[in-house]
């Protein structure tokens, strides 16, 4: 047995995984925190991480460089500070959507594009909403969520018990909100066809996964084709949704209009939300987890990145 199964396999009161429960245990404490200090302690917590994280700092970089070749050293070492500080933002951020009162935000998001979600719902065939990693991820889930009449979602659960049952019990206390694990995939078509609306964020790297590649700030990404399978066998309309942090310290929710003839052509559709992606960044280029190895599969022939 690998390690990583071991270590899912134990119960969440195993002595070994005590450390993981004084984690969620002070994430807890900084939940109560109140939002302005929660983004003033984000910045500071983010800006030590870039100075001590180097090897995801070297990824960040590497990434900012081949998708903003153009712009100077100094505004791609600035725009790798930012990063962090966004990145460690949105998991405070997240830690109130566990366990804090989401209502004051669900009031105030400013959303973009309901329209389409609403002839999506009068279509009556479900709704696959395609997102991306942006840093306000769990944060986003309820505000989604409450513009949806049946709201589900796709996840990969997290290796350690933990931590994966303190991210799904805060995330499932909103809006009845029903979780699909990637081996759940058939039980989320027949959701979509009963009308079930699914987020799912497919944008990373998902090595051997990787069927298509599509370009992404000009630069081939790796790409899955499980939304255009999903698209195709389901009959589930598909929309590109964002989410992200304002400058004024609100929030934004933004739907694309339905893709029309999505998952009739594998590689038209991931280049499809790759550009959709990649319009979103660039209105706020530091929120997206750049930390990730996007571009860890490459073509044939191609050099590797990291």
């Amino acid at each position: 047995m690998s390690k990583r199964k071991r270590r899912s396999s134990r119960p969440v009161w195993h002595p070994t995984l005590w450390p993981a429960w004084l984690g969620v245990f002070f994430l807890n404490l900084l939940s109560r925190l109140p939002m302005p200090a929660k983004q003033r302690w984000g910045k500071a917590i983010g800006l030590f991480l870039s100075k001590r994280w180097k090897s995801r700092h070297r990824v960040a970089r590497t990434n900012i460089q081949a998708c903003f070749p153009e712009t100077s050293e100094a505004w791609q070492t600035q725009l790798v500070d930012d990063c962090f500080v966004a990145c460690v933002r949105g998991l405070l951020e997240s830690t109130h959507a566990w366990w804090r009162d989401m209502t004051p935000y669900l009031e105030t998001v400013e959303v973009h594009g309901l329209e389409n979600v609403e002839e999506a719902k009068a279509r009556g065939k479900g709704l696959l909403l395609i997102g991306a990693h942006y840093s306000i991820f769990d944060f986003a889930l309820p505000l989604i969520a409450n513009k949806l009449d049946k709201p589900g979602y796709m996840y990969r659960p997290n290796d350690n018990p933990v931590i994966d049952r303190t991210i799904e019990n805060g995330r499932r206390r909103h809006f009845n909100i029903r979780p699909f694990t990637k081996r759940q995939l058939p039980e989320m078509m027949d959701f979509l066809r009963e009308g079930g609306e699914v987020w799912y964020a497919c944008d990373q790297d998902f090595g051997r996964k990787v069927e298509v590649f599509a370009p992404f700030f000009g630069v081939d990404a790796g790409c899955i084709t499980t939304p255009s399978y999903i698209a195709r066998e389901s009959g589930a309309s598909i929309i590109c949704v964002s989410h992200l942090r304002t400058p004024d310290g609100g929030y934004r929710i933004a739907f694309s209009p339905i893709q029309e003839n999505f998952g009739q052509d594998n590689q038209r559709d991931a280049e499809v939300w790759n550009r959709f992606i990649e319009q979103t960044i660039r209105q706020y280029p530091d929120q997206y987890l750049w930390l990730h190895k996007r571009f860890k599969t490459r073509p044939e022939g191609a050099p590797r990145f990291y």
